[in-house]
């Protein structure tokens, strides 16, 4: 299934997507209106969508007339990994990392397919990464790698959008990287039942009609299911939790003359099996 959270005339709520319909989950006595909720009533309420989409008695919105959001609007934890492609740890000069390195993406820069992605007032230095992002379903700890699959929701597709300047100024890089609007995600979730490997999939990212990223996720160094199973060492995860796989290389800061984002662009990162994410930039308002 495709899972999204939507607006429409003036209401936010989850549904999912078929064909070039939105199927509403109003109405439905057994599925929760807010995709943190659904995500928390686990298989539950993921037999309950599949039964509401045979019934076909969920109201079909077109999709053209409907607000997306991220799948999930404000994710508990929005953990992002550095450094996890060869490519790009090369065309930056580092050296490979001994272990998963991850920083955190505060939840309020998140924002969904085609809402705008701000240039900030205080930095030109606007940067796209294209990643292949994946969504918690089921509170855990402590899980081993070959279990990992077993609390994956679903995945999505994720641009970590980065304020270079500001992402130096501290080890951790989190201001930098938790700029409003700097979090896009979208432009559904992608149960995990629909992604057989995860890690076979073609992932680009376009600048306006520049292609500036073109991998695969079976370049990734430490692949989803080690990332559970090393973050799930050390903290409790829980459903509707965030976790970003890192970038490959093509990254606008390592181009000559630099590619940062600019108002008027638009930048698109593409993962095969799951779909498209737009973002316009514009300057702040």
């Amino acid at each position: 299934m495709k899972l999204v959270t939507f607006t429409h005339q003036n209401s936010t709520r989850m549904g999912a997507v078929v064909g070039n319909y939105v199927i509403d989950s109003d109405g439905s006595p057994d599925l929760p209106a807010q995709m943190l909720d659904f995500l928390a009533a686990g298989t539950t309420a993921m037999a309950a969508m599949q039964q509401w989409l045979i019934s076909g008695q969920g109201r079909r919105i077109p999709l053209n007339e409907v607000i997306p959001a991220s799948p999930v609007p404000r994710p508990g934890k929005y953990l992002a990994i550095s450094l996890n492609y060869a490519d790009h740890i090369a065309e930056t000069g580092r050296e490979r990392p001994e272990y998963p390195s991850f920083f955190t993406k505060q939840s309020t820069c998140v924002i969904g397919h085609g809402t705008a992605i701000q240039q900030p007032k205080v930095s030109d230095k606007l940067d796209y990464e294209g990643e292949l992002a994946f969504v918690i379903g089921q509170r855990c700890r402590h899980v081993p790698v070959d279990k990992a699959r077993e609390v994956i929701a679903g995945f999505t597709v994720a641009n970590d959008v980065s304020v270079r300047d500001w992402q130096m100024h501290a080890p951790t890089m989190m201001v930098g990287k938790s700029f409003d609007t700097c979090g896009p995600l979208g432009p559904w979730l992608v149960t995990a039942d629909e992604i057989p490997d995860p890690h076979n999939l073609t992932i680009k990212t376009w600048v306006d009609d520049e292609l500036r990223q073109n991998a695969n996720t079976g370049q990734m160094l430490f692949n989803c299911y080690e990332m559970v199973a090393y973050l799930s060492q050390a903290m409790t995860l829980e459903p509707g939790d965030v976790i970003a796989t890192g970038t490959p290389a093509g990254v606008g800061v390592k181009m000559k003359p630099r590619g940062y984002l600019k108002p008027g662009q638009t930048v698109r990162v593409e993962i095969e099996g799951i779909g498209t994410l737009a973002n316009p930039v514009i300057a702040e308002r």
